[in-house]
């Protein structure tokens, strides 16, 4: 079955039936509401009835209109707007109950992201950060953070980590001009995806480095150019992506290198501990007893 469902939509006009050719008009049209309608919902607005609308999903090879309309969300997530995210988000949030709903949809992308998690890739990973001779991460826009956050953490766990900021698309390539072989390459990205990121992992790439990506799904662009790729779950939060199971898998991908390098982590950690002491990096906090 072909990924893109819009493509498949347009080119099957004079195949489908009169009730499904207005099914098709309109999801071409309004994909950005199509994607989170009911078939009842789907079948009202369009006219015609609710089973003429799942035999539809039928037609084209999904095994339920769930499973349509799941394929839909996936293709468009990189296509919408913020102005659409934010009409999409009226029906999708309850205006009077937002934090129970968020902290609900947050909830159900960490367990579709262990839904989705392969072991041996993640294996696979945590091996590659420990082999390399250098790593460079990117992250851009939204994705920025989730760099910055691994970044922190991998560069005390082990040397040569480098973090590649985006001030301009010609510097990304200058941060990382001597990559290569034996080298690493992660570059992290989810919807609307980075044109800035895909490029430089092609760089990479092409360099001879080994490439490693966290993103949301195959649908990614990243799916194809790397050698090892996780998936965590973001789904759409009005004009924002929920981080939350990102951040999530990163926190793990954190603790299992640590893991592998107990001895070292525990070495870097009491040298730390005696250095932030001394530069007073923290608060210090007294326990007060009560007499």
């Amino acid at each position: 079955m072909e990924n893109d469902l819009l493509k498949v939509l347009a080119r099957g006009g004079s195949k489908f039936s009169k009730g499904q050719k207005t099914i098709a008009k309109y999801i071409l049209n309004n994909y950005d509401k199509a994607a989170f309608m009911t078939a009842g919902r789907l079948g009202k607005i369009v006219g015609v009835s609710e089973s003429t609308v799942v035999r539809f999903a039928a037609e084209l090879g999904y095994d339920g209109y769930p499973s349509m309309r799941k394929a839909l969300q996936e293709m468009i997530r990189n296509r919408l707007t913020s102005v659409q995210r934010i009409e999409v988000a009226k029906s999708m949030i309850n205006d009077n109950d937002v934090v129970r709903s968020i902290i609900a949809s947050d909830m159900q992308n960490l367990q579709a992201t262990l839904d989705v998690l392969e072991q041996d890739n993640f294996n696979k990973f945590i091996d590659s950060i420990i082999n390399a001779k250098n790593i460079y991460i990117v992250g851009m826009r939204t994705s920025t953070s989730l760099a910055t956050f691994l970044g922190l953490y991998l560069n005390l766990l082990r040397s040569n980590v480098n973090v590649i900021h985006d001030t301009a698309a010609s510097e990304v390539y200058e941060q990382i001009i001597r990559i290569g072989e034996g080298d690493l390459f992660i570059a992290i990205s989810f919807p609307r995806y980075s044109s800035h990121t895909v490029d430089a992992m092609e760089f990479a790439k092409k360099m001879g480095a080994m490439t490693a990506a966290i993103t949301d799904g195959p649908a990614s662009p990243l799916n194809g150019i790397s050698d090892v790729c996780l998936h965590a779950k973001s789904d759409m939060v009005s004009f924002l992506d929920s981080l939350v199971a990102p951040m999530s898998l990163i926190n793990a991908i954190i603790v299992a290198v640590g893991i592998k390098n107990k001895d070292n982590l525990s070495k870097t950690f009491e040298r730390l501990e005696t250095i932030w002491s001394e530069h007073d990096v923290y608060e210090r906090t007294e326990h007060i007893q009560n007499t």
